[in-house]
């Protein structure tokens, strides 16, 4: 049952309507008759979240949640390793893969668009043992990330001055996202939205500089072009001499790449928030996968047009780990051709980068903690959701998570970051593995059930080939992202557990949770397409858009739809 106030939020079903919920997990509840917005946490798994996330929020967060300082200052890493050919071929490639995850995403989400969508998906489509370990994989990849993006905050900062303690910083960083994560979802969204919309203004920006510069266009008058290709030249070596090394340098841009860019999941994690989802959705998949293209090819292009893979400043920035744009290949350009006001602009914009995309993973880990308590895959209290519709103790629990990043204040930051960008790593290349695996067996499920894929609101093309070409690439990355522990004297303990704890854990959870549960793996003829479409069914065809406050409200709506 649905209703038709401006909240556009699903009730409870109808068969609760005049029941009293006694079980002690009601925050509260109102009569159907009442207009107010009603939010019910329960044991069958209400979603109580709020669907107030507009187009233009569900398109910036698909945005911005991708976009941190990986791809303004760690791209430079990348540049080194393996020089511009190799960056961009790896960056390039590494996109098509995405969209064949994305693919994948958008049919089942757009056809049932709940709560921590591709987690639940697989309990339902795969086994449940399967959903739980993917949840909980999900889970420790977001939440890992927090920490990151305080670290990288805090080392952005000292850019200008060291005077502020990192401890402050990381204080401080800390209270600002607990305030927004904690407010009603209108509010993330509005605060990613701008921020989102800064580091799009941001990365535009730097591929226009590129371009003028590249043609003459800087205080030196060098229309230096691809000179860099040419001399040091397009590819370098690296733990080898010749092709080998040359491959080697390619492979370690490819593992760049398959941290940095990302996409789907934050578009799907937003599924339950979303308005009038059935619509919105599709357009959100479609337009988040060609921006970031764009943003991400075009990106490891201009890095290999300003710097060349030998450049003796940035080489000494990633060496000495100097803190936020030192390290950026945008601001070593700047300063080689003279330009001294951008370098300080980008690290503002970088600053804002890292903590937008600290505040997504936020976000987005407590919602897949409040995914997996509705499941059953996670202790009960964890539904509980204010009034605001924000799962309270979710979001509390990934704050508690992130005072690790507190490590920083007795230890090196590169280290701490080179330890959560390890562990991540691997974690996102699951995800993206289990998206696609999940996507077969659903394709497999609507055969046998039946359920003609034409009528979907959204059809996936090149199927099932491109979730078994995103299955692969996927899979095959999970193992290779770590493989330098294996070259010569590089055996490094702490190194190979954070490259490769999450293999390890996830069957371990999978195996673990089955053999507890005795779960057993879903037919496609008995799989679960059904539970929850009746209700979203019932939402889209009663709602009713809420009106623009203003003409700018109006316009961002249309740009972004």
């Amino acid at each position: 049952m649905t209703s038709t106030n401006i909240d556009h939020t699903l009730q409870p079903p109808s068969y609760l309507a005049d029941e009293k919920i006694t079980d002690g997990e009601k925050d509260s509840y109102v009569d159907n008759d009442d207009r107010r917005q009603s939010v019910i946490s329960y044991n069958a798994g209400f979603d109580a979240t709020h669907r107030k996330l507009k187009p233009r929020h569900i398109q910036l967060i698909g945005i911005g949640g991708t976009i941190g300082t990986a791809l303004y200052v760690q791209i430079g890493r990348g540049l080194l390793n393996g020089g511009p050919a190799s960056l961009f071929l790896a960056f390039t490639i590494w996109c098509s893969f995405i969209l064949a995850v994305t693919l994948c995403m958008a049919e089942m989400v757009t056809y049932l668009p709940i709560s921590s969508p591709f987690i639940r998906f697989a309990g339902r489509y795969v086994d449940e043992a399967f959903g739980v370990a993917a949840g909980w994989n999900f889970f420790i990849f977001e939440a890992a990330l927090v920490p990151f993006e305080i670290v990288a905050c805090n080392v952005i900062i000292h850019f200008w001055d060291d005077v502020v303690p990192a401890g402050v910083i990381i204080a401080i960083v800390l209270i600002l996202y607990a305030l927004i994560n904690v407010l009603a979802v209108k509010w993330y969204g509005e605060t990613e939205f701008w921020a989102a919309l800064g580091k799009v203004l941001l990365i535009i920006g730097l591929i226009i500089f590129t371009f003028i510069t590249m043609v003459g266009g800087n205080p030196l008058g060098d229309r230096f072009g691809f000179r860099y290709w040419n001399n040091p030249g397009a590819m370098t070596e690296l733990y080898r001499s010749g092709s080998t090394g040359r491959f080697l340098g390619f492979l370690q841009c490819l593992i760049q790449a398959s941290f940095t860019i990302a996409g789907p999941d934050y578009v799907s994690m937003a599924a339950g928030e979303a308005e009038n989802p059935r619509v919105v959705m599709p357009r959100a998949y479609n337009a988040v996968f060609y921006r970031l293209t764009t943003f991400f090819v075009l990106g490891s292009l201009c890095v290999g047009i300003l710097v060349p893979y030998d450049d003796a400043e940035l080489t000494e920035a990633f060496a000495s780990g100097k803190p936020g744009a030192a390290a950026s290949p945008y601001v070593v350009a700047m300063k080689r051709l003279q330009i001294g006001v951008l370098p300080h602009i980008v690290n503002a914009m970088v600053l804002a980068s890292a903590f937008s995309a600290g505040n997504s993973y936020v976000y987005c880990a407590s919602r897949s903690l409040y995914g997996l308590s509705l499941e059953g895959k996670a202790p009960k209290f964890l539904r509980r959701c204010t009034r605001n519709g924000v799962p309270i103790y979710c979001v509390i629990v990934v704050l508690l998570i992130s005072l690790l990043s507190f490590l920083q204040v007795s230890n090196n930051a590169a280290v701490v970051l080179q330890w959560f960008v390890n562990l991540v790593t691997a974690s996102q290349l699951i995800n993206f593995s289990v998206m696609c695996f999940t996507f077969i067996k659903w394709k497999k499920a609507c055969e046998a059930q039946g359920l003609d894929r034409n009528t979907l609101p959204y059809k996936a093309f090149w199927m099932p080939f491109a979730a078994y070409y995103g299955l692969t690439g996927t899979f095959i990355m999970t193992f290779v992202g770590g493989y330098t522990v294996f070259l010569d004297d590089n055996w490094d303990v702490p190194t190979f557990l954070f490259s490769y704890m999450m293999v390890f854990i996830f069957p371990v959870l999978f195996i673990g949770w089955k053999l507890v549960k005795k779960t057993k793996w879903v037919k496609p003829e008995e799989a679960d397409l059904y539970t929850g479409v009746e209700e979203i069914e019932e939402y889209t065809r009663s709602f009713v858009p809420t009106p623009p406050r203003n003409a700018v409200d109006k316009w961002f709506n249309k740009i972004f739809s």
